[in-house]
């Protein structure tokens, strides 16, 4: 069984072992890639069909899932049936260059640069390697430049090398008699799959983009502002892009007039709460309807705050416009907020109520006091 390198010599430039092309390489990257995608997709899918209620989407998310599952278990059946793989061989290496990248235990992680001279039967041709393997800090002086070890190998994975520190005497025999020249750099062997950051990049890459394609497909019904959302009232309407906002509320039940005490203060605070500001430009209040309308831009000296009216004191402004403006019959009535006209004003208070012989109105200050009457008749 004694050999020496000139066996493999003649087979440096022989053919190797088939790698990977590049295009194969493009073709399992797009794969990987796609089925990220779809199962970033299917995620996403399952996630808004919870949010939005749709079923339709909620079962597609979830039969896709399904279905790559039952594929995945499908193929692993099948690996799991294919034949062993080979046991790994015994061989000669030439040591081209090691270097210690450690030293603090008794085991050094050295990394090797080695010319791999399969055995004949084998039918490969001698080609390089770089492998890492940790050596005991005791046998390191046993491995020098241009000195044989003996390694053992996977046939069908050509890189998977590992020096055996403790060979067979026969081996041992072989390694101190034989002679290997080094194989070309050209034949240094790689991990096809070695890259795994990249692969990992890509997956996450799909999972991204499948996820952002649904999402995106539904950001309509997903990033609809709240008076587009079902049940929320007709009359409610924000515009974030022009700075101004306005929304209002109807109440409804028993006690719903707004004049019945605490009514309108605790509607003005529901929508303070939706407006997301106390500043507001004006309030209108009717029997059952309440209104604000702003500006974000309005320094606070233009506008009114919600909450420092008297509204404890509006229902008694309304029932004196009722009584004592020459309305017979009043038919309605409502009260308009507004910001002072003149430096240090408070807000501007006017109840209007309409009636068959016509309107009229009064004028009060922010503490309910009546500051200007108009009757039936009187411009």
């Amino acid at each position: 069984m004694g050999t020496t390198g000139q066996g493999y010599v003649s087979e440096v430039n022989g053919p190797m072992e088939p790698r990977r092309s590049g295009v194969g390489r493009v073709l399992v990257a797009v794969r990987l890639t796609v089925v990220s995608g779809v199962i970033g997709a299917a995620l996403a899918a399952l996630v808004v069909g919870v949010i939005l209620k749709d079923v339709p989407v909620l079962a597609t998310g979830g039969g896709v899932l399904a279905l790559l599952v039952l594929l995945a278990l499908l193929g692993g059946r099948r690996g799991a049936g294919r034949d062993e793989p080979p046991a790994p061989r015994t061989a000669l290496a030439r040591i081209e260059d090691l270097r210690a990248t450690g030293g603090e235990t008794a085991d050094v992680p050295v990394t090797f640069r080695l010319t791999v001279a399969p055995e004949p039967e084998d039918e490969r041709p001698a080609y390089r390697v770089k492998i890492s393997q940790s050596i005991n800090l005791v046998d390191i002086p046993a491995y020098r430049p241009r000195g044989i070890a003996v390694v053992e190998y996977h046939p069908e994975k050509p890189w998977d090398v590992r020096i055996v520190t403790r060979p067979t005497p026969e081996w041992s025999r072989r390694a101190e008699e034989a002679e290997i020249d080094s194989a070309p750099e050209s034949t240094l062997v790689r991990d096809p799959d070695g890259g795994a950051g990249a692969w990992c990049l890509l997956v996450l890459v799909g999972l991204l983009a499948g996820a952002a394609l649904v999402v995106l497909s539904f950001r309509g019904e997903l990033f609809a502002s709240p008076s587009g959302a079902p049940g929320a009232p007709k009359e409610s309407s924000s515009s974030s892009a022009s700075r101004t906002f306005s929304t209002s509320t109807t109440v409804s039940g028993p006690s719903s007039s707004l004049l019945t005490f605490g009514r309108m203060r605790a509607t003005a605070m529901e929508l303070e709460t939706r407006v997301g500001t106390a500043y507001v430009a004006a309030i209108t209040i009717e029997d059952h309807r309440m209104a604000v309308r702003g500006d974000s831009a309005l320094p606070p000296a233009e506008t009114v705050h919600l909450q420092s009216l008297p509204y404890e004191l509006f229902p008694g402004l309304v029932r004196e416009a009722r009584t004592t403006l020459g309305v017979r019959d009043p038919e309605s009535w409502r009260i308009d907020v507004t910001p002072g006209t003149g430096g240090g004003l408070g807000p501007r208070v006017r109840v209007t109520v309409s009636g068959a012989a016509g309107t009229a109105h009064l004028d009060a200050d922010a503490t309910g006091r009546v500051t200007d009457r108009r009757a039936v008749g009187v411009s």
